[in-house]
């Protein structure tokens, strides 16, 4: 007795000092994972990334913009069946334990060593919070005890419902959405306070493995582990039997035209690229912000369907024609005259297939869409609409490298001395040219800047038959100035930029300029109605309410234009080839994009609603003769009504 005393004394001392060095080595190990802990305090001031919505001006949502898909709700709104399936499913004992479950974790752990590896986990629903919200997904012992001590923490600092709050808004669903506001809206296409038992059920199932058990990936399987929870609820006491057997039949809702898909794609990447600049793209993708466009999403539908249909048919003329491949594109871009506003964008066929988009990115010669820029900047250096131009052959030395140059009219024939006007109307190519030497090349290329172009424009006489590339948005946007009353306005395509408190963090502030005179723009309206009423845009002829515009075409056939507006609304097409090949002969910009301007056209004109164009008072309408330019009395079949400012008409 005495020797065994004597052996513990001696002992003593050793055990002492092993048990310090083990609670040493415990302490620091603790220390070490605390002092590496994120700090739960962070916490108080986290806001989880939402989606961003973009919204037309008639209130149709556009498309959502998110990293994560994630639309935070408060506990009020969460179904009650919601918070008890997925307590059922994923922690029984969520209101009971303190951040982790000891019995749950020993069941475990006996279970990963018997095989040899991590084969089940028993994490809690704070510790799967943890693990979200702070620590890596990799399934390692230091991993899991530093989930732990975060869990007891979170549980010390925050409800139960405050808990379970941030979790359901934070985990995954699967096909790209996070926390249950997206799941419902993605899957069911409601908030989730609406959702049925059977829904709640199914979306509580599917943080256990949500890439597998998403109804978009597979729908069988989606239902199966809905019924699983269902029986979950049934043997805790949950549901009834009833309740049971009516909510696992349930079938999963058809998808069409419940999950929302990107609208007016062109026109919302054009957006995006604009906002990324402006606020920045972590905002735009995580700031749950609304953005609020000028898009009429009506008439965004009337031109998506307008180009479909002039392309589909000049593909039918080009396979007519045995044009080999032929796959012609367009762009079709509305404007609001008054405001500049962007009201309709389309950039080709099919954004999905081809992304580029051909109304604000591409840069293709307007042909003759560019001639009344010069013909306004002719008005306003006193020209008239009965000043005579000679059209007649010309050779201009010195032309393109360094040799002659020798245009030529379209049609291939020559009227002599025409008015202005006619030479406009007719889109005849000589006087033209003739017009723009003596204005001075660049006297013209500032006064194009001046009406918004941007683009280089070449300093030679080619430019008066549009040689130089220019968009379709820059020369829709020039052509508003005329029913403008000569003001030019930056067009636009986002109003406001809200933020999730409803505070206005971004409004645009358009630049604008007065770029001709008002009678000067109304001079050029009225230049550009007789191209309608008597030239190369004939075809729109039928519409009886005022409208005007210009036909362009280039060499080949390889660009057909209209550019045209009434006096609310501008709108450009532009229809070719990407590879710049030709369209076939005759596909002018009279019989390939005027067809698409005029369908998209006549409806932005309001039933029984006849807007006019600005006369301004220091002008006055006369009838002229549209082949010599002067005074008409007898209206004969030559007589047209022409816009002068006062003083510059010609006399009797």
């Amino acid at each position: 007795m005495k020797l065994k005393k004597r052996t513990t004394l001696r002992l003593f001392p050793a055990l002492v000092l092993i048990t310090g060095v083990a609670i040493g080595i415990m302490s620091g190990i603790f220390f070490a994972l605390i002092n590496d802990l994120p700090q739960i305090r962070s916490l108080e001031g986290f806001r989880p990334s939402s989606v961003t919505r973009i919204y037309s001006s008639d209130k149709v949502l556009l498309a959502e913009l998110f990293m994560q898909k994630r639309d935070p709700v408060s506990f009020q709104d969460i179904p009650r069946y919601l918070i008890q399936a997925v307590i059922a499913t994923e922690d029984r004992n969520f209101y009971h334990h303190s951040g982790i479950d000891l019995k749950g974790i020993f069941r475990a752990v006996v279970k990963d060593a018997l095989a040899g590896e991590f084969i089940e986990g028993a994490s809690t629903l704070t510790q799967q919070l943890t693990k979200t919200l702070f620590l890596n997904p990799q399934k390692t012992l230091t991993r899991k005890l530093k989930e732990a001590i975060l869990s007891v923490q979170l549980e010390r600092r925050y409800t139960k419902n405050e808990i379970l709050t941030m979790y359901l808004n934070q985990v995954y669903f699967g096909s790209g959405a996070y926390g249950v506001e997206s799941a419902a809206r993605l899957y069911f296409g409601k908030p989730v306070k609406n959702l049925t038992l059977s829904e709640c059920a199914l979306i509580a199932g599917m943080p256990k493995a949500p890439s597998r058990y998403s109804p978009l990936v597979d729908k069988d399987l989606s239902l199966k582990r809905r019924n699983i929870v269902l029986r979950q609820m049934l043997a805790t006491g949950i549901i009834t039997a009833s309740q049971y057997d009516t909510a696992s039949r349930d079938p999963f809702p058809e998808p069409d035209g419940r999950h929302p898909a990107i609208k007016a794609p062109y026109f919302i990447e054009f957006v995006k690229k604009q906002l990324e600049t402006t606020i920045g793209a972590s905002l735009l993708y995580k700031g749950g912000l609304t953005v609020y466009t000028t898009l009429s999403y009506s008439l965004q539908m009337v031109a998506e369907t307008a180009l479909s249909n002039g392309l589909n048919a000049l593909q039918q003329r080009m396979n007519h024609r045995t044009i080999s491949c032929p796959d012609p594109q367009g762009a079709l871009l509305a404007l609001n005259v008054d405001t500049g506003e962007m009201l309709a964008m389309s950039g080709g066929k099919n954004f999905f297939k081809t992304p580029f988009n051909r109304a604000v990115s591409a840069r293709r010669q307007p042909g003759s869409a560019f001639k009344p820029i010069i013909f306004a900047h002719a008005v306003e250096r006193g020209f008239t609409q009965s000043t005579m131009l000679l059209d007649a052959p010309v050779v201009f030395k010195g032309g393109k490298n360094g040799s002659d140059w020798q245009p030529e009219n379209f049609s291939h024939t020559y009227q002599g001395e025409i008015p202005l006007r006619t030479a406009l109307a007719l889109s005849e190519n000589i006087p033209a040219v003739r017009l723009i030497e003596k204005l001075g090349i660049t006297s013209v290329i500032k006064f194009a800047h001046s009406l918004g172009i941007q683009s280089t424009l070449s300093p030679n006489l080619s430019l008066a038959l549009g040689t130089s590339e220019v968009s379709l948005l820059e020369l829709t946007a020039a052509y508003s100035v005329f029913p403008n009353r000569g003001k030019w306005i930056q067009p636009f395509a986002v109003t406001e930029v809200v933020d999730h408190h409803g505070r206005i963090i971004w409004q645009i502030k358009p630049e604008s300029h007065i770029a001709m005179s008002r009678g000067g723009a109304a001079v050029m309206v009225n230049m550009l109605e007789a191209v309608i009423r008597e030239g190369t845009g004939k075809k729109a002829g039928f519409i009886h309410r005022p409208v005007a515009g210009k036909t362009g075409t280039t060499n080949r056939y390889r660009d057909a234009l209209f550019i045209g507006f009434s006096p609310a609304v501008a709108a450009g097409v532009w229809v070719g080839n990407d590879d710049h090949s030709t369209l076939g002969k005759g596909e002018t910009g009279a019989s390939a994009a005027l067809p698409i301007w005029i369908e998209f056209m006549q409806k932005t004109l309001e039933p029984g609603v006849c807007h006019y164009f600005d006369i301004p008072d220091d002008t006055v309408k006369i009838s002229i003769n549209s082949r010599t330019g002067q005074r008409s009395f007898d209206h004969s079949t030559n007589s047209a009504d022409a816009l002068f400012i006062k003083g510059s008409e010609p006399g009797c």
